[in-house]
C-alpha cells in the first residue's frame, strides 16, 4: 500500500480528497497545524473504511514538514502522493499599496518554502517506487496564482512563486515519470456546486494523478 499525504487537511476539500483516494486502497496522512483536529478527521475516515492518520506540522517550518513526511512514510508506507493545499492565512491578504517587506515573509515562508521542503522530503522516495510513471506531486491554489488581485497582495506574490516553481518541476520531474501538476481554483469552494464542491475537485485531482497528461487544471476564474 501506498500513501498520499494532504498537507493542508481540513473537513472540506481534504477530506474528499481523502475518501476519493482511499476508495482506491491509498493510505492517507492528513497534516494540518492542529494535531487534534487531523486526527479526529482521521478517525471519521477509519470510520468509513479509509486507512488515515492525522499529523500535526507547521509549512513555516521546513523542519517541521520533513520530519512530518519522515514519520507519516514510516507509519503509513511510501508517499505515492503528495498534496500541497493549505489554507493561506487572512493576514496576508493586504492591499497592494499596504504591503511592507515584512508582510511578505509569511506568505513566501507560507508558499514556497514549505513546498520547497515537501518536495524535497517526498521526491527520494518516489523515486524507489516500483514500477513506471509513479508518484504525483498536487499543488492547489487560488486564483491569485495566475491572475493577482491589488487587495490579496501576499497571496497573489507568493501563489504566483510557487506556481512557477510547480511548473519547474513539472518540466524537470517529468523526465523521471513524477507527475506535478496545479489545480487553480477561482473564488470559494463549495460545498453541493456542481463546478467547485469539494468531491468534483477531488475528482479532478485524481483525474490529474491518473491522466497524467496536464500540468495545469483552472476551475472558475472567479
Amino acid at each position: 500500500m501506498t500513501t498520499i499525504a494532504i498537507i493542508g487537511a481540513g473537513r472540506g476539500l481534504g477530506a474528499a480528497v481523502a475518501r476519493r483516494f482511499g476508495k482506491e486502497g491509498f493510505a492517507v496522512a492528513l497534516i494540518s497545524r492542529n494535531q487534534d483536529r487531523a486526527e479526529g478527521l482521521a478517525a471519521d475516515l477509519r470510520g468509513e473504511g479509509v486507512e488515515a492518520k492525522g499529523f500535526a506540522a507547521d509549512v513555516r517550518d521546513p523542519d517541521s514538514i520533513a520530519a512530518v513526511l519522515e514519520s507519516a512514510t514510516e507509519t503509513l508506507g511510501p508517499i505515492e502522493v503528495l498534496q500541497y493545499s493549505p489554507l493561506p492565512q487572512k493576514d496576508f491578504m493586504r492591499p497592494v499599496l499596504e504591503t511592507t517587506p515584512k508582510d511578505l515573509v509569511g506568505p513566501v515562508e507560507f508558499s514556497i518554502y514549505g513546498p520547497v521542503a515537501a518536495v524535497h522530503a517526498v521526491v527520494p522516495g518516489m523515486r524507489f517506487l516500483p514500477g513506471e510513471n509513479r508518484g504525483t506531486i498536487l499543488f492547489v491554489n487560488g486564483g491569485s496564482a495566475v491572475k493577482p488581485g491589488r487587495n490579496v497582495t501576499g497571496t497573489s506574490v507568493a501563489f504566483a512563486g510557487q506556481a512557477a516553481y510547480a511548473e519547474l518541476l513539472n518540466e524537470v520531474l517529468g523526465e523521471e515519470g513524477i507527475q506535478v501538476s496545479q489545480l487553480i481554483i477561482g473564488g470559494r469552494i463549495v460545498e453541493g456546486d456542481e463546478e467547485k464542491g469539494p468531491d468534483v475537485l477531488a475528482e479532478k485531482l485524481w483525474d490529474l494523478h491518473v491522466k497524467r497528461d496536464r500540468f495545469r487544471v483552472q476551475v472558475s476564474s472567479d
